[in-house]
Protein backbone atom coordinates (compact mmCIF):
# COMPACT_ATOMS: atom_id res chain seq x y z
CA UNK A 1 0.00 0.00 0.00
CA UNK A 2 1.43 2.95 -0.81
CA UNK A 3 1.52 6.67 1.64
CA UNK A 4 -0.66 8.11 -0.39
CA UNK A 5 -3.60 5.49 -0.20
CA UNK A 6 -6.58 7.18 1.60
CA UNK A 7 -9.20 5.03 1.41
CA UNK A 8 -10.03 1.09 1.22
CA UNK A 9 -12.08 0.08 -1.18
CA UNK A 10 -15.53 -0.31 -0.04
CA UNK A 11 -18.60 -0.56 -1.39
CA UNK A 12 -21.58 -0.02 -0.66
CA UNK A 13 -23.95 -0.72 -3.02
CA UNK A 14 -26.47 -3.24 -1.91
CA UNK A 15 -27.05 -4.59 -5.48
CA UNK A 16 -23.33 -6.06 -5.72
CA UNK A 17 -23.37 -9.39 -3.74
CA UNK A 18 -19.81 -10.01 -4.69
CA UNK A 19 -18.41 -6.34 -3.11
CA UNK A 20 -20.45 -7.12 -0.42
CA UNK A 21 -18.61 -10.43 0.49
CA UNK A 22 -15.32 -8.70 0.09
CA UNK A 23 -16.46 -6.26 2.35
CA UNK A 24 -17.46 -9.04 4.84
CA UNK A 25 -13.60 -10.59 4.70
CA UNK A 26 -12.42 -7.13 4.94
CA UNK A 27 -13.93 -6.46 8.51
CA UNK A 28 -13.85 -9.81 9.47
CA UNK A 29 -9.78 -9.73 9.19
CA UNK A 30 -9.91 -5.82 10.90
CA UNK A 31 -11.70 -6.86 13.95
CA UNK A 32 -9.23 -9.79 14.43
CA UNK A 33 -6.50 -7.64 14.16
CA UNK A 34 -7.86 -4.99 16.39
CA UNK A 35 -8.12 -8.10 19.30
CA UNK A 36 -4.31 -8.73 18.95
CA UNK A 37 -3.67 -4.71 18.89
CA UNK A 38 -5.40 -4.00 21.79
CA UNK A 39 -3.66 -6.74 23.92
CA UNK A 40 -0.33 -5.61 22.66
CA UNK A 41 -0.94 -2.74 24.02
CA UNK A 42 -2.58 -3.77 27.45
CA UNK A 43 0.50 -5.96 27.80
CA UNK A 44 2.81 -2.64 28.53
CA UNK A 45 4.79 -1.72 25.30
CA UNK A 46 4.22 1.62 26.47
CA UNK A 47 3.54 4.34 29.42
CA UNK A 48 2.10 7.95 30.16
CA UNK A 49 2.25 9.40 32.97
CA UNK A 50 2.01 7.52 36.80
CA UNK A 51 -1.53 7.84 36.66
CA UNK A 52 -3.50 4.91 35.96
CA UNK A 53 -4.84 4.49 32.18
CA UNK A 54 -8.09 5.60 31.42
CA UNK A 55 -10.64 3.08 30.58
CA UNK A 56 -10.66 1.92 26.73
CA UNK A 57 -13.69 2.87 24.59
CA UNK A 58 -16.38 0.80 23.37
CA UNK A 59 -16.79 -0.79 20.49
CA UNK A 60 -18.86 0.94 18.14
CA UNK A 61 -18.33 4.42 19.67
CA UNK A 62 -16.94 7.22 18.13
CA UNK A 63 -13.28 8.89 19.15
CA UNK A 64 -11.39 11.95 17.60
CA UNK A 65 -7.73 11.64 16.72
CA UNK A 66 -5.96 13.99 19.13
CA UNK A 67 -2.28 15.14 19.25
CA UNK A 68 -0.31 14.37 22.69
CA UNK A 69 2.80 13.36 23.63
CA UNK A 70 3.63 9.58 23.87
CA UNK A 71 5.96 8.52 26.41
CA UNK A 72 6.99 4.82 26.16
CA UNK A 73 7.97 3.44 30.09
CA UNK A 74 9.56 -0.08 30.27
CA UNK A 75 10.08 -1.84 33.81
CA UNK A 76 13.08 -3.76 34.85
CA UNK A 77 14.27 -5.54 37.98
CA UNK A 78 16.35 -4.26 40.79
CA UNK A 79 17.40 -5.06 44.27
CA UNK A 80 17.33 -2.23 47.60
CA UNK A 81 20.01 -2.07 49.77
CA UNK A 82 22.92 -0.11 50.79
CA UNK A 83 25.13 -1.19 48.31
CA UNK A 84 28.43 -3.56 48.15
CA UNK A 85 30.35 -3.87 51.57
CA UNK A 86 34.21 -2.65 51.48
CA UNK A 87 36.26 -3.87 54.34
CA UNK A 88 37.64 -1.05 56.76
CA UNK A 89 41.11 -0.27 56.59
CA UNK A 90 41.81 -1.67 60.24
CA UNK A 91 45.68 -1.38 61.30
CA UNK A 92 45.60 -2.39 64.74
CA UNK A 93 47.48 -5.49 66.05
CA UNK A 94 46.53 -7.34 68.83
CA UNK A 95 43.16 -9.69 70.19
CA UNK A 96 39.48 -8.20 68.87
CA UNK A 97 37.98 -8.09 72.16
CA UNK A 98 34.94 -6.05 70.89
CA UNK A 99 32.44 -5.78 67.74
CA UNK A 100 29.95 -3.86 66.77
CA UNK A 101 26.60 -5.89 65.58
CA UNK A 102 25.88 -5.54 61.89
CA UNK A 103 23.60 -3.13 60.89
CA UNK A 104 24.52 -0.45 63.62
CA UNK A 105 25.84 3.02 61.80
CA UNK A 106 29.03 4.73 63.30
CA UNK A 107 30.11 8.38 63.14
CA UNK A 108 32.66 10.70 63.66
CA UNK A 109 34.89 9.81 67.12
CA UNK A 110 32.43 6.47 67.75
CA UNK A 111 34.37 3.11 68.42
CA UNK A 112 34.46 1.16 65.38
CA UNK A 113 36.23 -1.92 67.51
CA UNK A 114 38.58 -2.68 70.21
CA UNK A 115 41.59 -4.28 70.09
CA UNK A 116 43.51 -5.75 73.18
CA UNK A 117 40.47 -3.58 75.20
CA UNK A 118 41.64 -0.20 73.27
CA UNK A 119 38.77 1.89 71.19
CA UNK A 120 39.80 2.17 67.49
CA UNK A 121 37.80 5.49 66.59
CA UNK A 122 35.82 6.41 63.54
CA UNK A 123 37.35 9.53 61.71
CA UNK A 124 36.49 11.34 59.03
CA UNK A 125 38.76 11.86 55.58
CA UNK A 126 40.19 10.69 52.52
CA UNK A 127 43.65 9.96 53.31
CA UNK A 128 44.52 6.88 55.20
CA UNK A 129 46.47 6.49 58.39
CA UNK A 130 49.81 5.81 57.22
CA UNK A 131 52.00 6.95 60.23
CA UNK A 132 52.08 7.16 64.16
CA UNK A 133 50.95 11.08 64.72
CA UNK A 134 52.93 13.47 67.61
CA UNK A 135 55.58 16.00 68.45
CA UNK A 136 58.92 14.40 67.15
CA UNK A 137 61.93 14.19 68.82
CA UNK A 138 65.46 13.92 67.87
CA UNK A 139 69.19 14.13 68.77
CA UNK A 140 71.44 16.47 67.22
CA UNK A 141 75.23 14.97 65.85
CA UNK A 142 77.54 15.87 68.46
CA UNK A 143 80.46 17.53 67.24
CA UNK A 144 83.56 15.29 68.46
CA UNK A 145 86.49 17.46 69.27
CA UNK A 146 90.34 16.71 68.28
CA UNK A 147 90.76 13.78 70.42
CA UNK A 148 94.98 13.50 71.85
CA UNK A 149 96.95 11.23 69.52
CA UNK A 150 97.04 7.55 71.26
CA UNK A 151 100.21 6.69 73.54
CA UNK A 152 102.29 4.24 71.46
CA UNK A 153 102.46 0.77 72.22
CA UNK A 154 104.24 -0.65 75.68
CA UNK A 155 103.66 2.94 77.03
CA UNK A 156 103.29 2.42 80.84
CA UNK A 157 99.52 4.20 82.27
CA UNK A 158 100.05 7.03 83.52
CA UNK A 159 101.26 8.41 87.03
CA UNK A 160 100.55 11.21 89.33
CA UNK A 161 102.90 14.25 88.52
CA UNK A 162 103.21 12.62 84.68
CA UNK A 163 102.74 15.69 82.15
CA UNK A 164 101.67 13.53 79.54
CA UNK A 165 98.41 14.87 78.21
CA UNK A 166 95.20 13.28 79.16
CA UNK A 167 92.96 11.82 77.00
CA UNK A 168 89.11 12.74 77.35
CA UNK A 169 85.60 11.75 76.34
CA UNK A 170 83.75 13.41 73.50
CA UNK A 171 81.24 15.82 75.27
CA UNK A 172 77.96 14.74 75.04
CA UNK A 173 74.89 17.30 73.13
CA UNK A 174 71.57 17.18 75.15
CA UNK A 175 68.50 16.03 73.14
CA UNK A 176 66.91 18.45 71.15
CA UNK A 177 63.41 19.34 71.98
CA UNK A 178 60.21 17.83 70.54
CA UNK A 179 59.31 19.76 66.81
CA UNK A 180 56.09 20.08 65.10
CA UNK A 181 55.17 16.80 62.88
CA UNK A 182 54.21 18.55 59.20
CA UNK A 183 52.03 17.02 56.38
CA UNK A 184 48.29 17.00 55.33
CA UNK A 185 47.50 13.77 57.39
CA UNK A 186 47.90 16.35 60.67
CA UNK A 187 45.36 18.93 59.00
CA UNK A 188 43.22 16.12 58.61
CA UNK A 189 43.17 15.07 62.13
CA UNK A 190 43.72 18.40 63.86
CA UNK A 191 40.29 18.69 61.64
CA UNK A 192 38.58 16.15 63.30
CA UNK A 193 39.98 16.75 66.88
CA UNK A 194 38.15 20.34 66.38
CA UNK A 195 35.27 18.94 65.10
CA UNK A 196 35.24 16.67 68.50
CA UNK A 197 35.24 19.26 70.83
CA UNK A 198 39.01 19.17 71.69
CA UNK A 199 40.45 23.01 70.56
CA UNK A 200 43.32 25.27 71.48
CA UNK A 201 45.11 24.87 68.88
CA UNK A 202 45.74 26.14 65.14
CA UNK A 203 43.89 23.53 62.77
CA UNK A 204 46.78 23.41 60.23
CA UNK A 205 49.39 21.10 59.12
CA UNK A 206 51.61 21.06 61.81
CA UNK A 207 51.45 19.13 64.84
CA UNK A 208 52.21 21.28 68.27
CA UNK A 209 52.63 20.92 71.46
CA UNK A 210 49.10 22.72 71.65
CA UNK A 211 47.66 19.90 69.46
CA UNK A 212 49.57 16.81 71.59
CA UNK A 213 47.81 18.52 75.10
CA UNK A 214 44.71 18.44 73.26
CA UNK A 215 44.89 14.94 72.57
CA UNK A 216 45.36 14.23 75.76
CA UNK A 217 42.35 15.31 76.67
CA UNK A 218 40.52 13.33 74.44
CA UNK A 219 42.79 10.38 75.56
CA UNK A 220 41.61 11.08 78.75
CA UNK A 221 38.33 10.72 77.68
CA UNK A 222 38.32 7.39 76.18
CA UNK A 223 40.23 6.04 79.47
CA UNK A 224 43.30 5.54 77.18
CA UNK A 225 46.74 6.77 78.79
CA UNK A 226 47.80 10.12 77.98
CA UNK A 227 50.59 10.15 75.97
CA UNK A 228 49.69 13.15 73.50
CA UNK A 229 50.56 10.73 70.49
CA UNK A 230 48.10 8.77 68.44
CA UNK A 231 49.16 5.28 67.10
CA UNK A 232 48.90 3.76 63.39
CA UNK A 233 46.58 1.70 64.45
CA UNK A 234 44.08 4.21 67.08
CA UNK A 235 41.69 5.90 64.34
CA UNK A 236 40.01 4.52 60.73
CA UNK A 237 39.13 6.95 58.22
CA UNK A 238 36.16 6.65 55.99
CA UNK A 239 34.49 9.66 53.74
CA UNK A 240 31.36 10.30 56.79
CA UNK A 241 28.71 8.21 58.87
CA UNK A 242 28.63 4.03 57.88
CA UNK A 243 26.64 1.41 58.32
CA UNK A 244 28.33 -1.16 59.97
CA UNK A 245 28.72 -4.53 57.78
CA UNK A 246 29.83 -8.17 58.48
CA UNK A 247 32.71 -8.68 60.94
CA UNK A 248 35.49 -10.91 59.06
CA UNK A 249 37.15 -11.64 62.70
CA UNK A 250 35.64 -13.43 65.72
CA UNK A 251 36.03 -12.38 69.34
CA UNK A 252 39.39 -13.40 70.61
CA UNK A 253 41.11 -13.80 66.60
CA UNK A 254 43.68 -11.28 65.89
CA UNK A 255 42.71 -8.14 64.16
CA UNK A 256 43.82 -7.61 60.77
CA UNK A 257 42.49 -5.33 57.75
CA UNK A 258 39.14 -7.54 57.16
CA UNK A 259 38.04 -7.45 60.84
CA UNK A 260 35.19 -5.38 59.72
CA UNK A 261 33.16 -4.27 56.47
CA UNK A 262 31.17 -1.45 56.11
CA UNK A 263 28.73 0.64 53.28
CA UNK A 264 27.28 3.76 53.40
CA UNK A 265 23.85 5.12 55.41
CA UNK A 266 21.94 5.39 52.40
CA UNK A 267 19.50 3.15 50.94
CA UNK A 268 19.70 2.71 46.84
CA UNK A 269 18.91 0.43 44.06
CA UNK A 270 21.30 -2.02 42.07
CA UNK A 271 19.94 -2.67 38.67
CA UNK A 272 21.92 -5.14 36.65
CA UNK A 273 20.86 -3.65 33.18
CA UNK A 274 21.29 -5.18 30.09
CA UNK A 275 24.32 -3.88 28.15
CA UNK A 276 22.72 -3.78 24.96
CA UNK A 277 19.54 -1.89 26.10
CA UNK A 278 21.70 0.59 28.84
CA UNK A 279 20.85 3.54 26.49
CA UNK A 280 18.05 4.61 29.46
CA UNK A 281 20.98 4.42 32.27
CA UNK A 282 22.58 8.38 32.30
CA UNK A 283 24.02 9.66 35.21
CA UNK A 284 20.91 12.38 36.74
CA UNK A 285 18.08 10.55 34.85
CA UNK A 286 14.86 9.98 36.58
CA UNK A 287 12.97 6.56 37.26
CA UNK A 288 10.36 5.78 39.27
CA UNK A 289 11.30 2.74 41.92
CA UNK A 290 8.57 0.86 42.71
CA UNK A 291 8.52 -1.03 46.06
CA UNK A 292 7.59 -4.56 47.17
CA UNK A 293 4.12 -2.79 48.70
CA UNK A 294 3.04 -1.54 45.31
CA UNK A 295 3.62 2.67 46.44
CA UNK A 296 5.99 4.33 43.95
CA UNK A 297 9.00 6.60 44.59
CA UNK A 298 11.23 8.73 42.79
CA UNK A 299 14.45 7.67 41.88
CA UNK A 300 18.24 9.28 40.02
CA UNK A 301 20.48 7.54 37.83
CA UNK A 302 23.54 7.98 40.13
CA UNK A 303 26.54 5.56 38.16
CA UNK A 304 26.67 3.44 35.58
CA UNK A 305 29.12 0.59 35.52
CA UNK A 306 32.21 0.41 33.11
CA UNK A 307 32.35 -3.31 32.15
CA UNK A 308 29.86 -5.64 31.28
CA UNK A 309 29.65 -9.36 32.97
CA UNK A 310 28.07 -12.40 31.92
CA UNK A 311 25.33 -13.47 34.18
CA UNK A 312 25.68 -15.94 37.43
CA UNK A 313 25.93 -19.39 35.98
CA UNK A 314 26.78 -18.82 32.47
CA UNK A 315 23.27 -19.55 31.20
CA UNK A 316 23.57 -19.81 27.19
CA UNK A 317 22.35 -17.01 25.48
CA UNK A 318 21.96 -14.80 28.66
CA UNK A 319 22.87 -10.77 27.51
CA UNK A 320 25.96 -9.48 29.68
CA UNK A 321 25.10 -6.60 32.03
CA UNK A 322 26.27 -3.13 33.80
CA UNK A 323 25.67 -2.50 37.05
CA UNK A 324 23.17 0.65 37.52
CA UNK A 325 23.00 2.51 40.90
CA UNK A 326 20.23 4.83 41.32
CA UNK A 327 19.89 6.77 44.49
CA UNK A 328 16.68 7.71 46.21
CA UNK A 329 16.51 11.38 47.62
CA UNK A 330 13.66 10.97 49.90
CA UNK A 331 14.77 8.09 51.85
CA UNK A 332 12.10 8.50 53.76
CA UNK A 333 9.43 7.34 51.40
CA UNK A 334 11.56 4.22 51.77
CA UNK A 335 10.16 3.32 55.69
CA UNK A 336 11.70 0.66 57.54
CA UNK A 337 12.53 -1.26 54.14
CA UNK A 338 16.09 -1.61 54.45
CA UNK A 339 16.63 -4.45 51.40
CA UNK A 340 14.33 -6.31 48.79
CA UNK A 341 13.43 -6.63 45.12
CA UNK A 342 12.03 -3.83 43.49
CA UNK A 343 11.32 -2.63 40.19
CA UNK A 344 12.87 0.08 38.12
CA UNK A 345 10.84 2.06 35.66
CA UNK A 346 12.72 4.30 33.14
CA UNK A 347 11.72 6.60 30.22
CA UNK A 348 12.70 4.60 26.90
CA UNK A 349 11.46 6.35 23.80
CA UNK A 350 8.77 9.89 23.57
CA UNK A 351 6.84 11.34 21.12
CA UNK A 352 5.87 14.63 21.27
CA UNK A 353 3.08 16.41 19.61
CA UNK A 354 1.76 13.74 17.54
CA UNK A 355 -1.16 12.51 16.10
CA UNK A 356 -2.86 9.38 18.40
CA UNK A 357 -5.91 7.18 18.58
CA UNK A 358 -6.75 4.48 20.66
CA UNK A 359 -5.06 1.02 19.91
CA UNK A 360 -8.51 -0.24 20.01
CA UNK A 361 -9.69 1.88 16.98
CA UNK A 362 -6.98 0.65 14.90
CA UNK A 363 -7.99 -1.96 11.75
CA UNK A 364 -5.69 -4.16 9.39
CA UNK A 365 -6.85 -3.43 5.88
CA UNK A 366 -6.96 -6.33 3.64
CA UNK A 367 -4.13 -4.73 1.01
CA UNK A 368 -1.72 -4.67 3.99
CA UNK A 369 -0.84 -1.96 6.61
CA UNK A 370 -3.57 -0.31 9.33
CA UNK A 371 -6.30 2.19 8.96
CA UNK A 372 -8.56 3.81 10.55
CA UNK A 373 -12.71 3.48 10.23
CA UNK A 374 -14.72 7.00 9.74
CA UNK A 375 -18.06 7.10 11.07
CA UNK A 376 -19.62 7.13 7.30
CA UNK A 377 -17.50 3.54 6.98
CA UNK A 378 -14.81 4.51 5.10
CA UNK A 379 -11.40 3.24 5.99
CA UNK A 380 -8.29 5.64 5.70
CA UNK A 381 -4.77 4.23 6.17
CA UNK A 382 -2.72 5.20 9.05
CA UNK A 383 0.82 4.69 9.24
CA UNK A 384 1.27 3.63 12.96
CA UNK A 385 4.56 4.79 15.77
CA UNK A 386 4.77 4.07 19.21
CA UNK A 387 2.30 2.55 21.32
CA UNK A 388 1.90 3.91 24.88
CA UNK A 389 -0.53 3.72 27.55
CA UNK A 390 -3.27 2.28 25.54
CA UNK A 391 -2.82 4.79 22.13
CA UNK A 392 -1.01 4.43 19.39
CA UNK A 393 0.97 7.47 17.43
CA UNK A 394 -0.65 7.75 13.78
CA UNK A 395 -0.06 9.65 10.41
CA UNK A 396 -0.96 9.95 6.56
CA UNK A 397 -1.75 12.46 4.80
CA UNK A 398 -5.70 11.83 5.16
CA UNK A 399 -5.51 12.23 9.17
CA UNK A 400 -5.76 15.64 11.18
CA UNK A 401 -6.74 16.52 14.54
CA UNK A 402 -10.15 16.19 15.31
CA UNK A 403 -11.15 13.73 12.85
CA UNK A 404 -13.61 11.16 13.90
CA UNK A 405 -13.09 7.70 13.87
CA UNK A 406 -15.16 4.61 14.64
CA UNK A 407 -14.08 1.54 17.12
CA UNK A 408 -14.73 -1.39 15.43
CA UNK A 409 -17.03 -3.88 16.76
Amino acid sequence: MSDTFTDATVATAPSAPGRRRSRTVLLAAAVVAVGTIASVGALGLGGGDDEAPAAPPRAGSTVAVTRATLVERTKVEGTLGYGNETPLPVKATGTVTWLPEAGATAERGDTLLRVDDRPVALLYGTLPMYRELGMTTGTATPEVPDAAPSPPPGTPPKQDGDKRPATTAPPTTPPQPPRPLQGMDVLQFESNLAALGYTGFTVDEKFTSATERAVKRWQKSLDLPETGRIGLGDVVYASGRIRIGQAGVRLGAAAGENALTYTGTTRKVVVDASAEEAAWAVRGAEVTVGLPDGSPVKGRVASVGREATAPEGGAGGAAPTVPVTITVPDQQALGRLEGGPVTVEYVGRKRENVLTVPVAALVALAEGGHGLETPDGRFVAARTGLFADGMVEVSGPALGEGMKVRIPQ
